[in-house]
C-alpha cells in the first residue's frame, strides 16, 4: 500500500491540474463562474433563515446557522460521492489509452470538494459573526475534523467509483440511500432528541452523523468536539479509505476490459 501511495505522489502534478480541472468545470457556462462557490451558501443561508423561523415555526435560537453548519460538510460528502460514480467511467478514454495510478481519479474528485468547502466555510465565520455566535479558539479543531471528513469522503469515492464502472445502477441506489441517511443525520435536530440506546446505534452505523455533531460543536456551540467520539471516527474513516483502496485494487485490474 505505501508503495503505491508513492507512486501516486509521483503524479502530483497531475493531481493539481485534475483537482483544478474539476474545479473551473464545475461552474464553467455559468455568468457568476468560481462565484458561485460563495453565493451558493449564502443564498441557501438566506433561505434558512427566513423559512425555519417564521414558515415552520422552529424554536431553536439561531436555527438557520444550527443547520447551516452542517449541510456544508454533507454537501461534501454527498457531492463526493455522488459524482464518485462517475469519475471513471467519465475518463474511459484516459483509463484505456494512459498510464497513471487510476486512484488519481476519485483522489482529484475529493480535494476539488474539499477545496470547495473550504471557500464554503469562508462564508461560515462571519455569518456566524452576524449571528452573534462567538468565534472561540476551539475553531482550531475544524481542520483535523475536515481532514478525516475528507479521508472518509475519498474512502467511499474509491468503493463507488471503481464498482460503477461494473454495476451502472450503482448510481441510482446511493441517490436513494444518501436521502435515507440525510434523515439519519442530526443536521435539521439535535440527536439529544433520541434516546440514548438510539444515539449510539446511529452514531455507530452512521460516520455522518458523527462528524455533523463535531462540525456543529467547533462552530455553532464554541465548545471542543467530543474526544472519544473524534477518535472513533478517525479510525473509522481510516478504515472505510483502506477497504475502498483494496476494492479497487482489485476491481482496477478490469476496468480496461469493461471500458
Amino acid at each position: 500500500m505505501f508503495k503505491r501511495i508513492k507512486e501516486i505522489l509521483k503524479f502530483k502534478e497531475m493531481i493539481k491540474s485534475f483537482t483544478i480541472r474539476e474545479l473551473k468545470t464545475r461552474y464553467k457556462g455559468s455568468f457568476l463562474g468560481f462565484l458561485w462557490t460563495f453565493v451558493n451558501p449564502l443564498m441557501q443561508l438566506v433561505v434558512y433563515s427566513l423559512m425555519f423561523p417564521f414558515i415552520l415555526k422552529i424554536s431553536e435560537k439561531n436555527y438557520a446557522m444550527f443547520l447551516f453548519v452542517t449541510l456544508i460538510p454533507w454537501g461534501f460528502f454527498t457531492n463526493s460521492i455522488q459524482g464518485a460514480c462517475g469519475v471513471i467511467i467519465g475518463n474511459s478514454n484516459l483509463v484505456t489509452k494512459v498510464y497513471f495510478p487510476r486512484e488519481i481519479l476519485p483522489i482529484t474528485h475529493t480535494l476539488s470538494g474539499l477545496f470547495n468547502t473550504i471557500f464554503s466555510y469562508m462564508i461560515v465565520f462571519p455569518m456566524l459573526v452576524i449571528f452573534n455566535i462567538p468565534l472561540t479558539i476551539n475553531l482550531l479543531w475544524l481542520p483535523i475534523i475536515l481532514i478525516f471528513q475528507t479521508v472518509l469522503n475519498l474512502g467511499f469515492s474509491l468503493i463507488v467509483s471503481s464498482i460503477n464502472v461494473f454495476f451502472r445502477d450503482l448510481e441510482y441506489l446511493i441517490n436513494v440511500g444518501l436521502m435515507a441517511l440525510y434523515f439519519m443525520t442530526p443536521i435539521m435536530y439535535n440527536i439529544n432528541i433520541l434516546p440514548l440506546k438510539y444515539q449510539r446505534i446511529l452514531l455507530f452505523l452512521n460516520p455522518m452523523a458523527g462528524y455533523s455533531i463535531l462540525y456543529r460543536d467547533v462552530t455553532y456551540y464554541g465548545t471542543m468536539p467530543r474526544l472519544r467520539l473524534l477518535c472513533y471516527l478517525i479510525f473509522i474513516s481510516i478504515c472505510i479509505c483502506g477497504v475502498g483502496y483494496v476494492i479497487f485494487q482489485k476491481l482496477q485490474k478490469k476496468f480496461a476490459e469493461i471500458l
